[in-house]
């Protein structure tokens, strides 16, 4: 066994963070105490107890071989930003300099916010914006071939105080969901909760290639995904990937990463072969919502980082192949109180649970009013390609609760009471070796975008490469809506017991609509949710209306989560990013023809029409099955030029007076378009020999790792 693999995972785990183990060994007791104050609280840091907690960071930051620190922030662009300072200061008279760094730099920094997206908020000549150091979530170092630097996790907002990123409303979605839970709480009796969060397991799922492969195609290069390609005579249909034994050089990766997590305190717990080849998954142990949120961005640096060490690439977006299964990340939501209980959990009798039915319910509310919202929270460009398809979750929200609570939602509906849940039951194996087991009372629906399984909701819309921020936002502010009217018509009841038991019955009997426990992927369940009157939002560009509807914007302002102006510079920032994908994608695929597959289609076709002759000279034979061959190839080639006609028009000078328009042409007629060009390269590669093919084709990427 090879040095690297030899460590142990409790003594490395968190050792590059500044978490609080380390904090109540260096800091004085007063400042440790002044510091979880403040984050308990949310109370002010002063500047001399800033002073001292920046003075401690830069010591142990230094001792790990930081030489620098940065403001590390999620700007609206989709990763993670940050600007590198020295901690040295300015040299003295005798050329000497020390290593600094104040409270002021801790807490503030100032990056130039007119060159990240900002959907109007900021111009070029209003360029100054604000990072603020989130205490919440702990600092850490990051140790590679550059050397350290100290990464301090911060918001990011504009000089006028809107939100430039995704920390910052999620932060406030988290305080307000806290206080209408702890509110609710206090009605039913549990005096001694004085915080509730959102707890967070993130399933990331991601390909891995050759790198050297990967760099032969332009349009991973520059997308992330292919824009061509042909399915290799075998794909997934074995199954034999998943859960399958990993091979070895995978599995030396994803020890590495394994070691990078921890040694950043991201709990990095499971890992398997995803169903796809060359798919797999990582996923953590739950963490409160805001730190998973930073330790998932973390992760995809990690694997993508990871990865070009060994040679590999790591290929986060949505649907990298066509044909195969693309790559989702599985949002589990639940929450949980200071005092330790899972408020989501059902019990062993969910029917008499009153506490837990009447968070359910809340739940099953607060997704039924917010359907839209929650669809546009995982809408993204390449999620276009995977949802709807038989391999992800549908496009319509629905919500699976299984047979045990959907027999208990039913008793609700039908006669206003719950007399009893249906048991877990033992399951015999018939094998004397084999042990009976007792089954879990619910089983597990696949196709659900938002299932219940156990003690927590799955949310499985969101895309691999998205950040889990937004769609942890919308959850966080509709719940925090639905437990405020909850506690709303609790308070104004004499009998808080009835009320409680009226509200739930209430709640039941007119949310039923949006429980679907069947198959997600029948064309039956799309015409049976239309009849339901729930929406069937398809693509990123129809979800994004979302944001700005009249009701979305009335929620997230009562609960100060956005104003309706951020809400309409992220609505315009999403509507920009969508044509510039599609145009960056579109661009490529010109490119790649023009550059690579007319030529290579020319040269074969030469290759064949020499053969021909060649034959003919020598023996005088029939040369049907080569003519025959020219002639589908030459038909190709002409399909293809016409398609490349009609995308390189489509366009060429393409300007709109609003960034809605702009995108509304690229999805209505360039995105048909890049289909057309595409479908004539495909088959050409099937019919072109592969030595004159001009790049790895699909067989090669997901099977020669």
């Amino acid at each position: 066994m090879s040095e690297n693999n030899l460590f142990n995972a409790s003594s490395i785990f968190g050792e590059n963070v500044f978490n609080d183990k380390v904090m109540k060994e260096r800091l004085p007791k007063k400042t440790y105490a002044k510091l979880k104050e403040t984050i308990r609280e949310g109370k002010d840091l002063d500047l001399e107890t800033a002073d001292v907690v920046a003075h401690e960071m830069k010591e142990w930051a230094i001792e790990k071989g930081a030489t620098h620190f940065t403001h590390w922030f999620q700007p609206l662009t989709g990763v993670t930003a940050e600007k590198h300072d020295s901690f040295i200061s300015a040299p003295t008279s005798t050329g000497e300099t020390l290593m600094c760094f104040s409270g002021k730099e801790l807490i503030k920094g100032e990056p130039d916010a007119s060159s990240f997206p900002s959907g109007g908020l900021r111009a070029t000549f209003e360029a100054r914006g604000y990072t603020t150091w989130d205490c919440s979530s702990p600092a850490f170092v990051r140790i590679d071939e550059s050397g350290g630097t100290l990464l301090i996790p911060t918001a990011f907002s504009a000089y006028t105080g809107e939100a430039l990123d995704q920390k910052t409303p999620l932060l406030r979605s988290m305080e307000a969901l806290d206080k209408e839970a702890v509110r609710l709480l206090h009605l039913l009796g549990y005096n001694d909760v004085n915080h509730v969060a959102p707890s967070v397991g993130v399933e990331q799922e991601y390909f891995i290639i050759d790198r050297d492969k990967f760099k032969e195609r332009k349009d991973l290069v520059y997308t992330g995904r292919t824009l061509f390609g042909a399915m290799p005579p075998k794909g997934q249909e074995m199954d034999d990937h998943y859960f399958g034994t990993i091979q070895e050089k995978i599995a030396v990766f994803m020890k590495d990463v394994d070691k990078e997590l921890w040694k950043l305190g991201v709990p990095a717990k499971t890992e398997h072969n995803e169903v796809a080849p060359a798919q797999h998954e990582l996923a953590p142990i739950f963490e409160e919502a805001n730190i998973a949120v930073d330790h998932n961005q973390i992760m995809m640096e990690t694997l993508r980082k990871v990865a070009n060490r060994h040679g590999l690439q790591c290929l986060l977006h949505e649907k990298p192949f066509a044909g195969v299964n693309g790559s989702g990340k599985h949002n589990n939501w639940s929450l949980v109180t200071d005092t330790g209980i899972n408020l989501l959990d059902p019990g062993d009798t969910p029917h008499n649970n009153i506490r837990f039915l009447l968070f359910l319910c809340c739940v099953i509310a607060a997704v039924d009013n917010h359907a839209d919202l929650l669809r546009e929270s995982a809408a993204d460009v390449g999620n276009d390609h995977r949802l709807g398809g038989s391999e992800a979750p549908p496009a319509v929200i629905s919500i699976f609760l299984g047979e045990q609570l959907g027999d208990v939602m039913d008793q609700l509906v039908s006669t206003g009471t719950a007399t009893h849940s249906i048991p877990g039951k033992k399951v015999k194996t018939g094998v004397r070796a084999l042990p009976d087991f007792t089954k879990d009372a619910t089983d597990r629906n696949r196709t659900s975008p938002f299932a219940f399984t156990g003690n927590k909701f799955e949310f499985r819309m969101v895309g691999s490469e998205d950040s889990v921020g937004e769609p942890n936002v919308v959850l966080n502010t509709i719940m925090a809506e639905a437990i405020c009217d909850a506690c709303d018509y609790i308070e104004k009841a004499d009998d808080v017991e009835v009320a409680v038991h009226d509200y739930i019955k209430e709640l039941a009997m007119k949310h039923q609509r949006i429980i679907f426990n069947g198959n997600g992927y029948s064309k039956e369940w799309a015409e049976e949710a239309e009849r339901r009157g729930l929406p069937n939002i398809v693509s990123m560009f129809e979800a994004i209306p979302a944001l700005t509807a009249d009701k979305n914007v009335a929620t997230f302002e009562k609960f100060k989560v956005f104003t309706k102006g951020e809400l309409e510079s992220r609505a315009d920032i999403e509507y920009e990013q969508y044509a510039k994908k599609i145009n960056i994608e579109a661009r490529t695929m010109i490119d790649m023809v023009e550059k690579q597959f007319i030529p290579a289609a020319i040269k074969y076709e030469k290759h064949v029409a020499d053969s021909i002759n060649a034959i003919k000279n020598a023996s005088g034979l029939s040369c049907d099955t080569q003519i025959n061959i020219l002639k589908k190839v030459d038909a190709k080639i002409s399909e293809m030029a016409e398609a490349l006609s009609t995308l390189s028009e489509l366009i060429k000078d393409a300007k709109f007076d609003n960034n809605k328009d702009f995108a509304e042409h690229f999805y209505k007629k360039v995105v048909p378009a890049m289909n057309a060009l595409r479908k004539p390269v495909d088959e050409l590669e099937m019919l072109v020999a592969k030595e004159d093919w001009p790049m790895p084709s699909y067989g090669d990427l997901l099977f020669e790792v």
